[in-house]
């Protein structure tokens, strides 16, 4: 089993920083591939930055988040984090940590664990 608890979210305004966290614990092999997702009212939760067996070159990065965000893991701390620059109104939403053994892409179905979300708001 796999728990995953993130951290992190706040209030910021245009062009301000927030560092996502999330504190993960259970079967490391089941966590193999660790990702963030956001889901905004009213529209589909979307893979937002992964990294871990399976994706090519062992990371993957959303289009819209490119250059701006960045995934990257504490494994004595078990710890995954996403660092967030540059943010825009448009990353506001609700922000997912998700845990696989493996994972080829970044989509929900890939995944079987996720925590309870930390809510990132900017205007």
């Amino acid at each position: 089993h796999v728990q995953l608890v993130e951290s992190g979210g706040g209030s910021v305004h245009t062009g301000g920083s927030l560092r996502l966290s999330c504190a993960a614990s259970g079967y490391t092999y089941s966590r193999r591939c660790m990702a963030w997702f956001r889901q905004a009212p009213g529209k589909e939760r979307e893979g937002v930055a992964g990294l871990g067996g399976g994706l090519g070159g062992n990371i993957y990065y959303a289009d819209s988040v490119k250059g701006r965000f960045t995934i990257s893991q504490d494994n004595a701390k078990n710890t995954l984090y996403l660092q967030m620059d540059s943010l825009k109104p448009e990353d506001t939403a609700m922000y997912y940590c998700a845990a696989a053994p493996w994972c080829g892409t970044v989509v929900t179905s890939s995944f079987a664990y996720w925590g309870q979300g930390t809510q990132v708001t900017v205007s």
